[in-house]
């Protein structure tokens, strides 16, 4: 009875250990699929808030773990940016510097996520 309740406890470890291996990278369609998901919450405010930037930014943040190769320096730019203008003083020339940036991570969103 013990050795089946072992060998029973070890494939649950296994199965377990399993579940637990790091996520595969995403296709692109599949990336624009969850950044759609995310960007249509209402409860992200649409990011004009610092509330909605900071949830907007959150909620990119697993998904360009494991973007696509096409898509995660946009989603990175994006998340770099709500991060700046969430903050409690903002650099404003920081911010400034990154419109270039977050404007280019939307048409790439744009481009690919159609």
């Amino acid at each position: 009875m013990k050795k089946l309740a072992t060998a029973l406890i070890a494939a649950g470890l296994v199965l377990t250990a399993s579940a637990c291996t790091a996520p595969t990278q995403l296709s692109t369609a599949q990336t624009c699929e969850r950044i759609q998901v995310v960007l249509s919450n209402p409860s992200n405010g649409g990011g004009q808030t610092k509330t909605g930037l900071v949830r907007l930014a959150n909620q990119i943040r697993p998904i360009e773990a494991v973007a696509s190769d096409d898509l995660k320096p946009a989603l990175g730019s994006l998340i770099e940016y709500a991060d700046e203008a969430s903050k409690e003083n903002p650099d404003t020339a920081k911010i400034a510097q990154m419109q270039a940036n977050n404007q280019a991570a939307n048409t790439a969103l744009s481009t690919f996520c159609q």
